[in-house]
């Protein structure tokens, strides 16, 4: 069951409506345009909170998508690349999303950077899908990863902030 804050979270992203995948030529134009007004909304309202924390672009088809990530901790903007591709079974198939900077860092990766969402957030897609999108996907599934894994990481030594990475090098 989740907490009511991210129920509320949720309930501002819009579902979409378009049951189509990369190989159904006649409706994933519109599927991909559900998935970029979702993705607005979404990047509105976390402006809108003070909590911007994601960049996303994609290819020409939709079919591939790249951008930055970034988490705060302790007054300090740690900031990934991130990229996935849509399976070919989208919507039912959540996507991979890898961050590679991080790969091999945490045991919940796999290999190439591929974070694990398969114990929280794959049931929820799956109950959810065809209506989540990928600002479910941010939303649900890379923002409560980076929001366990980034401090781990750090309070382990395995992330140092970039400026802190600067005053080592320089002594």
């Amino acid at each position: 069951m989740a907490d009511e804050s991210t129920r509320r979270a949720v309930s501002k992203i819009p579902l979409l409506k378009t049951h189509a995948g990369p190989r159904d030529r006649a409706l994933w134009p519109q599927r991909l345009k559900e998935e970029y007004q979702a993705l607005i909304r979404s990047v509105e309202q976390n402006k809108e909170a003070d909590n911007d924390w994601f960049r996303l672009e994609s290819n020409a088809d939709g079919t591939r998508w790249t951008g930055k990530c970034w988490f705060i901790h302790e007054l300090l903007r740690y900031e990934f690349l991130l990229e996935f591709d849509i399976p070919v079974t989208y919507p039912v198939t959540a996507p991979e999303v890898a961050v590679p900077e991080l790969d091999g860092k945490t045991a919940k990766m796999y290999r190439g950077g591929k974070i694990c969402l398969t114990e929280h957030f794959a049931p929820l897609w799956s109950r959810n899908a065809p209506r989540f999108g990928l600002a479910h996907l941010m939303a649900l599934g890379l923002g409560p990863w980076l929001a366990v894994e980034v401090p781990d990481l750090i309070s382990k030594g395995l992330l140092v902030h970039k400026e802190q990475q600067r005053e080592a090098a320089a002594e």
